[in-house]
């Protein structure tokens, strides 16, 4: 019987529009005109005052016909009811009005039997009583059905702020969840009642859980840093809760996204930091109405570099890649932005390598190149450790020809995109990039043309090809185990975004042989990290202390090069310049003359494949280059 009822109400709320609205209009040219016969009796005291009514009875079928146009016409009838709200008010108040207007002039100017004066005024009342309580109950009959018949999952909301509160006013017509109460850090909020329900502490979440029989908690505190977010989400996943998060704010003002369009918590939202406005003078000087380069542009940064390129409107962005298919990748979201904003910016994809000399001049010198960002490299540690002379040629040999390209055709400016794995190396692709830094130092020192030679250091990003996120998060859609190098490794991490605006800011800020060090914030423990994704995909650790958890995480050792620990300094000489996350480096240097030196010595290795050699000639030449286990190259005899 309850089955049978519960179908007809739910039947009943998924009637068509266009009758539902045809039923209102029935609805209102039937009680208009009695709300018109009400307004007498309130005024008169009579059930049926004829000398009135029956002189003017002609008002009462007027009344219908006119009320209900007005009706439409003010777009009553469009609105839906179950998000009517102040607009909905003030659209039935306005529509009443003119109605009342409409009928205190009939009574005055047109009717032979003179209508009260009162009449009108009485009539506004009633009818606003009629019509906004009609739509007012359905509302409220709506959502009764819904909270009361529909089945639906007792949420709590993180944040009782605007974001919270229009999170709240989403759920109201939510067919699958109820926010069922709001949590809160705020001590002054607790108790309080928000949109109809009640803000609690984080203290009070296990007994709501019980209470309320709370699964999931939905984060809506979009604006929060990343330090608070990650503290948010520690304690809701600490008693075993999913936790779904609303947008960030900068998606929600510029439209990319809406307040109620829920998503799982990503690693990414936890590990950045409260981003610091850019310096428009910076990112301008360098990029805008200029023709720039980009090198590696399929990459991960140096696609992202592509793309904040692009919004500071350079007069040409040539995209020079070694990869067809990342390159196609680039160009083609790239285009579609520039067709999208209407943009002028020339879009010029290169499919080439930096280790072709020829061709990355012949680039170079066609296109009047102005500014160009070095970004392409070999940056896979095993990979490169197992193909020592590829890492070698493409990161040393690679940007030896782009400095030289830039020299030779009066580029302004150059940058390199290093890494933190440039310091204290202990593996070959790390080596091979602090000899790339060396060779920009050198090529700066020389002065022999007017192109200012800079570069930038930084750690891990996330999202990158490299980085460990996309591996774990693999990892735990297969069920585990989650792999770990070592207990105690650390990283520094920094969003593509975030990384890419520092890049292009320390690029202006440039002298020449600048070593720009990126302000990395905190080192993540990558056990830490995994432990926090498993944690949020709704899953538990399996350790000795759970042992029915669900993914367990491994450790398989330090990789071939691997190190516990990156460093962004190789000294202590360090100042700070006109952006607070950017630092300029004072480290040694090498001559031309000694790095010609070290890399007639590494094309001799080559010829031979002796890795070992190799390894010591860039020992050599990068100051604390200890190379960390036995070789492992593919070809090497040695290994």
């Amino acid at each position: 019987m309850f089955s049978s009822f519960y179908e007809k109400q739910k039947n009943l709320l998924r009637v068509r529009r266009s009758i539902k609205r045809l039923i209102m209009m029935g609805l209102d040219a039937l009680f208009l005109p009695i709300c018109l016969w009400a307004s007498y009796v309130l005024r008169l005291s009579d059930w049926w005052p004829s000398d009135y009514i029956l002189p003017n009875w002609w008002l009462f079928p007027l009344i219908s016909v006119a009320g209900v146009i007005i009706f439409a016409v003010n777009n009553i009838y469009l609105t839906i009811l179950r998000f009517a709200g102040a607009q909905t008010v003030i659209q039935l108040f306005r529509s009443v009005v003119m109605l009342s207007v409409m009928l205190a002039v009939i009574g005055f100017f047109v009717v032979e039997q003179v209508i009260p004066r009162s009449i009108p005024a009485i009539f506004l009342l009633v009818t606003l009583t009629y019509v906004g309580g009609t739509r007012f109950f359905y509302r409220h009959y709506y959502q009764w059905v819904i909270n009361n018949l529909l089945p639906y999952e007792a949420v709590a909301i993180y944040g009782a702020g605007g974001a919270g509160v229009q999170l709240a006013v989403a759920l109201a017509d939510s067919e699958e969840y109820k926010a069922a109460a709001f949590i809160d850090d705020d001590k002054h909020l607790a108790g309080s009642i928000v949109q109809g329900i009640r803000v609690y502490s984080p203290a009070s979440l296990p007994d709501l859980e019980k209470r309320l029989n709370i699964k999931r908690v939905l984060l809506a505190i979009p604006s929060a840093s990343p330090s608070a977010k990650r503290q948010a989400v520690n304690r809701l996943v600490s008693n075993n809760i999913k936790v779904l998060t609303v947008p960030s704010m900068p998606e929600i003002v510029t439209g990319a996204a809406t307040v109620d369009l829920l998503r799982k918590v990503e690693i990414e939202d936890l590990l950045g930091r409260a981003p610091v406005p850019p310096r428009e003078e910076l990112l301008e000087s360098s990029i805008k109405e200029k023709s720039v380069l980009v090198t590696g542009a399929g990459g991960s940064i140096g696609s992202e570099l592509c793309r904040q390129i692009l919004s500071i409107m350079p007069l040409r962005l040539v995209l020079f890649e070694n990869s067809e298919f990342n390159l196609y990748q680039i160009e083609q979201e790239l285009s579609a932005i520039i067709e999208e904003r209407g943009l002028e910016t020339e879009l010029v994809p290169i499919l080439g390598s930096v280790c072709d000399f020829h061709r990355l001049e012949t680039v170079v010198s066609h296109f009047s190149i102005d500014t160009f960002y070095h970004a392409a490299a070999y940056k896979h540690v095993p990979l490169v450790e197992q193909n020592a002379f590829v890492g070698i040629e493409n990161n040393i040999r690679g940007t030896l020809n782009a400095c030289t390209a830039a020299t030779n055709h009066g580029v302004s400016r150059f940058i390199l995109i290093s890494t933190d794995k440039a310091v204290r190396p202990t593996n070959i692709m790390g080596a091979t990039k602090r000899f790339a830094e060396l060779i920009v130092q050198a090529q700066a020192a020389a002065g022999k043309g007017d192109t200012i030679f800079s570069m930038v250091r930084f750690g891990n990003v996330l999202g990158s090809s490299g980085s460990v996120v996309p591996l774990f998060r693999r990892q735990i859609a297969e069920g585990g185990p989650v792999t770990v190098t070592h207990p105690d490794i650390t990283r520094y991490f920094m969003t593509i975004p975030e990384a890419a605006l520092l890049v292009i800011q320390a690029g202006s800020m440039a002298q020449g042989g600048d070593v720009f060090v990126l302000d990395m914030g905190q080192e993540v423990r990558i056990q830490d990290m995994a432990r926090q994704m498993i944690q949020l995909s709704g899953l538990e650790v399996r350790d000795e202390a759970n042992p029915d958890g669900d993914i367990e995480i491994v450790f398989t050792g330090l990789r071939p090069g691997e190190k516990v620990r990156e460093e962004l300094l190789i000294g202590d000489r360090v100042t700070g310049t006109r952006h607070p996350l950017i630092m300029r480096a004072m480290e040694e240097e090498l001559s031309q003359a000694e790095i010609d030196t070290y890399l007639k010595e590494l094309k001799d290795a080559a010829l031979t494949n002796d890795v070992a050699k190799a390894r010591a000639i860039l020992a050599n030449a990068a100051s604390g280059y200890k190379p960390a286990g036995q070789i492992v190259d593919c070809l090497s005899s040695s290994s």
